[in-house]
């Protein structure tokens, strides 16, 4: 501002001077000139303010660059630290995802391993009551059933077809029964055999202490002819008494105990692999 004081004040000392010296046609021409030195001076203060404002606006954009660029490179050190704990790590994430995919086919192939050996199993089971049912095709429902339960196939006998009233002595026809039984079982080794006993819940009289010694006595009676009269590997086989615990029918009707006095002889395929697999 002082600068420009003395300029304007060098131009008003010069304007008196010319007007003290020169004639009035030449102190014309010096004040028009005056007067357009005047005009660029303030066009030229003018252009110097929008520069100064330039300037500082050009200076601020400059600062918030430099502010940016440093977030900039903040944020570019810090996704190049992450990256490298990413790099670092991603050998190992590798490593686990291929450990996983290979437990999963190692699973899935023991999946598809069981599923085949049960449907063979399921295939055995029914060829067996097919195979059982032709064999014992001569006798009624009321004497002999042949059916498949819980992965098993049930061969359910009467005491009529198998024992005389109190007794675990097998009879004439009983013993046919279980030649036919036996043949079908010494033509599939691969079927365990488990015969048990069950009785009504009339209180035995004679010889036996209870419903369960009969139950008993009567299922290693079979068991003994399967084994030692039809040549029934002995090691198939196993003798259980139930005595009246496992009812087919209601004891409260003599239709109902005459059903639950029975010998069930089960079937049941090895599970032997399918056991292993298990594991």
């Amino acid at each position: 501002m002082m600068k420009k004081s003395l300029i304007i004040a060098g131009c008003f000392l010069g304007i008196c001077l010319v007007s003290s010296c020169v004639p009035q046609k030449k102190y014309h021409a010096v004040n028009v000139r005056n007067a357009e030195m005047m005009r660029s001076l303030r066009d030229t203060e003018s252009d110097l303010d929008s520069t100064q404002q330039s300037v500082e606006m050009l200076q601020k954009s400059i600062a918030n660059l430099k502010d940016s660029l440093a977030r900039e490179q903040q944020e570019k050190a810090e996704l190049a630290s992450r990256l490298e704990s990413a790099m670092s790590t991603s050998s190992s994430v590798r490593q686990e995802l291929s450990d996983k995919e290979q437990r999963l086919m190692e699973q899935q192939e023991r999946l598809d391993m069981l599923q085949q050996l049960l449907d063979e199993q399921r295939a055995v089971m029914e060829n067996l009551k097919t195979t059982m049912d032709k064999a014992l095709v001569q006798y009624q429902s009321d004497e002999l059933q042949v059916y498949e339960q819980d992965g098993k196939l049930y061969v359910s006998m009467q005491d009529k077809l198998l024992f005389p009233s109190g007794s675990a002595t097998v009879n004439k026809d009983g013993r046919g029964a279980l030649g036919k039984l036996a043949e079908v079982l010494n033509n599939s080794p691969d079927i365990q055999v488990m015969v048990e006993g069950h009785t009504d819940n009339v209180p035995i009289k004679g010889r036996f202490e209870d419903n369960w010694a009969l139950s008993t006595a009567r299922a290693s009676a079979i068991v003994r002819i399967l084994t030692e009269t039809y040549d029934v590997i002995p090691e198939r086989v196993i003798a259980a008494g139930r005595s009246y615990y496992y009812p087919k029918a209601s004891n409260d009707t003599e239709e109902g105990r005459s059903k639950n006095r029975r010998t069930e002889i089960i079937l049941t395929p090895r599970l032997n692999e399918l056991f292993e697999l298990l594991q």
